[in-house]
């Protein structure tokens, strides 16, 4: 646990009880705070009270008038599409608004770090698509050096959950917009953008709201280093901000499918090769092809950031090489789950967005695409352009028949539920053909969350190909 520093014998409020709520409750209580809490849901109220937490229901009148500081869990909106009731009263109060990530900033560092040969070290990574992936890999390689690694944030453990970093630790912290829009403070040592695609415009007043959240993390973050995809627009705005010059090497920019050139440094990915390039010269290669674990040119972008980061903190370039090969990938993304009778079936159940998806069609040949579920804003028109592989759509979610309608130009099956997509998909299948779900679309029309839809798809798989599940 990470003791939140600065409130002591000072009344912080809590608003949400959830795994990040609850422990950020404990890091106050270890710091010295007074704490009171609230969460909308009884039943995380329950196990709080249970706890001995000490509830206040935030939205009453003068709910704060002794408060120091509320801290809110990420997802309850603050700003828009309205904020929650607590929130606003606490902005009317004059309230400073925190979440978790602030106080872990704040309260990281230790007095007896003087005694410590090497400071311990935070790395963060945001962006839309594959910072969860990124993020793991980071992990992976790390940990593969030697070193002491903790991931944490939207991945892993919660942030103030983690054990103090001891002498040269070093904390990977995958961070959501959620995360970094609100977050007082921000001071990761290496900062990482993979990419910029359209989601949660909604909590995010648009676009530009999105990107604004993400790029707070490097504008008042202030990192040593920030490692940025420019393959889009925002991306390469951002690195012309944080360069001094074109020389400007604590910027590091990466790509997955176009060579980058001028004094820079930067690392690429093209044709299944990475290469670093550095004040115009190439001082490492890798061929990614053979990475078992990072299939198609959306996980080459994350080979290529996770290699910058490695790079940045002294590494060699065989050394990260050797290290990738053992790196098994994330559930739901891009797991391949097993391979029979010449047929591949993976599992991308994260591709929750239309870019996500996207990457995952150009992952693979002869696609038989189990997608659908509650869509997103924007529509389905971008995936069309990335649709050569398909052979077959086969369609889930309570709305199949208007995706279905929309995929234009690709043989597509209303299935409705998983279980009839993947057998339909199996009886159609031919040799080098790959099963994917890549749904393209939120699970919450019929799963929980992505991760439970995509444990139906491998347990129905596991079932047909009479594989005892994992």
């Amino acid at each position: 646990m990470i003791p939140v520093q600065g409130f002591e014998g000072q009344a912080v409020a809590v608003l949400g009880l959830g795994r990040s709520g609850l422990a950020t409750v404990r890091a106050l209580l270890a710091g010295g705070a007074t704490v009171v809490a609230w969460d909308d849901g009884p039943h995380a109220s329950d196990i709080a009270e249970a706890e001995g937490i000490i509830l206040r229901d935030l939205t009453k009148p003068n709910a704060f008038e002794d408060i120091a500081c509320l801290v809110t869990s990420p997802g309850i909106p603050h700003i828009y599409p309205q904020p929650h009731p607590a929130i606003a009263a606490a902005l009317l109060a004059g309230v400073p608004v925190d979440n978790d990530i602030g106080l872990f900033f704040r309260s990281l560092a230790e007095p007896d770090w003087d005694r410590f040969d090497q400071l311990p070290r935070v790395i963060a990574v945001t962006g839309s698509n594959g910072k969860s992936t990124t993020s793991a890999l980071i992990a992976h390689l790390l940990t593969e050096f030697g070193r002491d690694v903790q991931l944490a944030g939207n991945i892993g453990r919660g942030v103030l959950d983690i054990t103090p970093p001891e002498d040269g630790g070093i904390v990977v912290l995958e961070l959501s917009s959620y995360q970094t829009e609100l977050a007082r403070s921000l001071t990761p040592d290496v900062a990482v953008f993979t990419n910029l695609s359209p989601d949660h415009l909604d909590r995010h007043g648009g676009l530009g709201g999105y990107f604004a959240a993400k790029r707070r993390l490097f504008a008042e973050g202030g990192p040593d280093r920030c490692i940025i995809g420019v393959d889009e627009v925002e991306g390469q705005m951002l690195a012309n901000q944080l360069a001094q010059s074109p020389a400007d090497d604590r910027v590091i920019s990466i790509s997955s499918g176009r060579k980058l050139t001028g004094p820079g440094w930067s690392v690429f990915a093209r044709k299944g090769f990475l290469s670093e390039y550095r004040k115009g010269r190439q001082i490492g290669t890798i061929d990614l092809r053979a990475v078992p674990g990072l299939p198609g040119a959306h996980n080459h972008q994350n080979a290529c950031a996770a290699y910058a980061v490695a790079r940045t903190l002294g590494f060699s370039p065989r050394q990260i090489e050797g290290a990738f090969q053992s790196f098994a990938g994330l559930p739901h993304r891009s797991q391949t789950i097993a391979e029979a009778g010449g047929v591949r079936y993976v599992n991308d159940s994260k591709a929750t967005n239309v870019d996500s998806a996207k990457q995952a069609l150009r992952a693979f040949p002869n696609i038989r695409w189990i997608c659908g579920g509650l869509e997103k804003e924007g529509g389905l028109a971008p995936l069309l352009e990335a649709s050569g592989n398909v052979v077959k759509a086969y369609v889930i979610g309570r709305e199949a028949a208007h995706f279905a309608m929309q995929l234009k130009g690709i043989e597509a099956e209303i299935c409705t539920d998983m279980s009839r997509a993947v057998a339909r998909a199996r009886e159609e299948a031919q040799p080098g053909d790959t099963i994917l779900l890549a749904p393209a679309a939120a699970s919450f029309d019929q799963y929980n969350s992505f991760e439970q839809r995509g444990d139906d798809f491998v347990s129905i798989i596991k079932d047909l190909l009479g594989e005892a599940p994992a």
